[in-house]
């Protein structure tokens, strides 16, 4: 059986420890081979900013940059996962709040070179792993984040070292982080230097309570008075000044500060370091009394002043070096966000595969908090990173690929075995011989070599290399010839690529993908996507999202009461989001309100022949809430997440059981209602939520009076209702 990592053996951590002496890791496999290992660069905070110096030269001299991200969860509850039935911006909403929950724990980033001596890519794999461990000793609550259980099982699975990540992983603050940082830290600089003038005010008035309070400032200024006389000597005869008694040596240090000469107090309460002030500030024109910091630490001085102009620079000098190490504290805080920097402004071509949630991570991990709509996510997320790939979208979208594919499954270990297996394989006789394959070599530090054994999948460093041989070996098939490409021309400006740039998938169940240069959406069909759907074509504007329902209520059940209703035809798709909520797809838009005016009258009834209603089987136990699907929208955009979608919307504080939506009869009532109040109208009868009821029963009934409806129960019921609600009307004028 597996052991959890963190309780790994000794045999491990000596093992860890030798291959700590090299710059990259071997794993070797259990059975022995001719060929190594695929050799991958570990990177934590120990390697971390030699790691980053070696990256930058790589990024710079790169053609392209594949990357790859593990993170601790996918899915904060069932019902936000990607379902067919979410709209781009839905599924915006559902990626957003995977982001905002989950943490990344590993960074592939692999650059990838042309070299044209040897007609060949060299690749660079750099495997970083990251903890957003708190640097910093500022107030506020610690990093959180979720992990998801069949997550953390999966990285278990495929060996990843949980120790490496949490005692030795990268730690990180987003720009936003590290400008709310300094700002805070910049104001802890300002706050310290008032504290001090105030406390130098302070101390002026502050009386002498007892005899060892007198006593002690008494010797006190024997002593400054007797270091000041010596200062004065030195400088006018040329000697250095000696402390002449071991109590001295013991509570008083020389040294220079700030060019000028100073005594470090040490063993002093709080109480006699006040009262060190007050002989300062009452017996010494030109001592000063400092509180500087260094190495988290601080120490008190006393510093020797020439004058009052001299003061207030050593007071700005002072001021300035709290600043500079706040922001040296800040720049090492900033940790892996440097590798993000530099993509950025490397401007190079990024290649992820399937990459939105990675994109949705780095924007949240490294820059700040994501936008609200996927419209504004999209306008910043092309600033940053101009240059893009989704591998996955090549495999899809192109038909030279998707033969390749066999128009078969575009996972990114499949896409490796299918387009690279000389690489997968490391053999130079493949299946794929008579294709024309692009050649790649693994260099780590000095260390370079084209004949390995297979990495270990879904690790980022290996995940992020493979990406990059499925994009190479994708150009290929696309028609760019790398023999003729200049390390100078920028690969993403290829004409061949040009319509594949900056084109992300919002959603690889629908096909929904965002051109991020223009922020417009593309059609399937102008991509060539072949999508199969396993249901009719889905149009938002005719769903009802239904929740609160029975449980035992199935789809079939479900679909029966509502075509009992409207007619066989009505409905054309029922779609569960878990056991609490379905999606009703409607054939038509205008079923949609009828559908919510019904529920809500039978609901206000509540009469004894409403039970015989179709409906009433939905309705039953009186908990069925149903909404049109913006309100779907609404409930995914709260960062509340609760397992069932009935208890999330709860949860989000929704509180009543109809939302009808917005129609021209809305419009027709407010018309009504001022008009009613420029005739000064008070019948009662003319009250606009009473007319509105009204006509809305009415119209039901007009809807459902056709032959799309049997049983003239429904009918009678609907009758016994107007006429009740008639009755109350006549209630309420008398």
């Amino acid at each position: 059986m597996k052991q959890w990592p963190l309780l790994r053996s000794l045999s491990e951590s000596l093992t860890r420890t030798l291959a700590a002496h090299s710059a990259y890791t071997l794993r070797f496999l259990s059975s022995a081979t001719a060929s190594p290992t695929f050799a991958l660069k570990n990177v934590t905070k120990s390697n971390f900013e030699s790691s980053l110096a070696d990256l930058r030269r790589h990024v710079r001299d790169a053609d392209f940059v594949a990357i790859d991200l593990e993170m601790t969860g996918v899915t904060s509850a069932p019902w936000r996962e990607s379902f067919e039935f979410d709209r781009f911006d839905v599924q915006y909403l559902k990626v957003k709040d995977s982001a905002e929950k989950f943490a990344v724990v590993q960074f592939g980033v692999c650059p990838f070179r042309w070299d044209s001596s040897r007609h060949c890519f060299v690749a660079h794999p750099h495997n970083f792993y990251v903890f957003p461990r708190q640097e910093l000793p500022v107030d506020g609550p610690s990093y959180e984040f979720l992990c998801q259980t069949t997550s953390i099982d999966f990285l278990a699975k495929y060996q990843f070292d949980f120790n490496a990540c949490i005692y030795e992983g990268v730690s990180y603050l987003s720009r936003e982080q590290e400008n709310e940082m300094l700002r805070c830290l910049n104001s802890e600089c300002d706050d310290e230097m008032s504290l001090l003038w105030r406390n130098m005010k302070e101390v002026r008035d502050t009386p002498l309570v007892s005899v060892a309070d007198v006593l002690f400032s008494e010797r006190m200024k024997n002593r400054f008075n007797e270091w000041r006389k010596e200062l004065l000597q030195d400088r006018k005869g040329g000697s250095q000044f000696l402390e002449t008694s071991n109590d001295m040596k013991q509570q008083f240090q020389t040294i220079f500060f700030k060019m000028r000469p100073a005594l470090i107090l040490n063993g002093f309460t709080a109480h006699q370091l006040r009262l060190i002030q007050l002989v300062i500030k009452k017996h010494f024109k030109d001592l000063v009394y400092i509180r500087s910091s260094g190495d988290g630490s601080y120490s008190e001085l006393i510093v020797y002043i020439d004058s009052d102009n001299d003061k207030n620079l050593l007071m700005k000098e002072v001021k300035d070096g709290l600043r500079r190490e706040a922001e040296m504290k800040i720049k090492t805080a900033v940790g892996f966000r440097h590798v993000i920097d530099l993509l950025s402004s490397e401007q190079k071509l990024i290649v992820g595969h399937n990459c939105l949630l990675d994109i949705a991570h780095i924007y949240n991990k490294f820059f700040g908090p994501l936008p609200l709509t996927a419209e504004d996510f999209v306008s910043s997320i092309h600033k940053y990173f101009p240059y893009m790939i989704d591998t996955k979208i090549l495999l899809n979208t192109n038909n030279v690929l998707k033969h390749l594919m066999k128009n078969g499954s575009t996972s990114l270990s499949k896409a490796f075995a299918s387009l690279c297996p000389q690489i997968a394989s490391s053999s130079k006789n493949s299946g794929l011989a008579f294709q024309p394959w692009v050649e790649v070599e693994v260099q780590v530090d000095d260390m370079r070599s084209s004949n390995w054994n297979s990495g270990a999948k879904h690790e980022a460093g290996y995940d992020a290399f493979m990406t990059g041989c499925v994009f190479a070996q994708a150009c290929s098939n696309l028609g760019i010839d790398f023999k003729k490409h200049s390390s100078s021309a920028n690969l993403a400006h290829n004409k061949n690529l040009q319509k594949h740039v900056n084109h992300l998938y919002f959603s690889w169940v629908n096909g929904d993908i965002i051109d991020l240069g223009t922020g417009n959406r593309i059609a399937a069909t102008t991509v060539c996507y072949n999508l199969k759907r396993r249901y009719p074509k889905i149009l938002f504007s005719n769903i009802v999202i239904v929740w609160g329902f029975p449980s035992q209520l199935s789809s079939k059940k479900i679909r029966e009461c509502i075509s009992k209703a409207f007619g066989p035809i009505s409905v054309t798709t029922i779609y569960h989001l878990d056991e609490t909520a379905v999606f009703v797809q409607f054939s038509k838009p205008e079923l949609v309100a009828d559908f919510l005016v019904l529920k809500e009258t039978l609901e206000t009834i509540q009469d004894p022949i409403s039970v015989l209603h179709p409906l009433s089987v939905l309705l039953e136990g009186g908990n069925t809430c149903a909404a049109s699907y913006e309100t779907y929208k609404e409930i995914c955009s709260s960062p509340i997440s609760k397992v069932m979608f009935a208890d999330q919307a709860k949860a989000v504080g929704i509180k009543w059981k109809t939302k009808l939506i917005e129609s021209k009869e809305k419009v027709k009532t407010q018309e009504d209602e001022s008009f009613s109040k420029e005739n000064g109208a008070t019948d009662a009868a003319s009250d606009p939520a009473d007319k509105s009821k009204t006509r809305k029963i009415e119209d039901v009934i007009d809807n459902l009076s056709d032959d799309r409806i049997s049983g003239s129960e429904i009918i009678d019921s609907l009758y016994a209702a107007q006429t009740k609600l008639s009755k109350h009307i006549r209630t309420t004028n008398l």
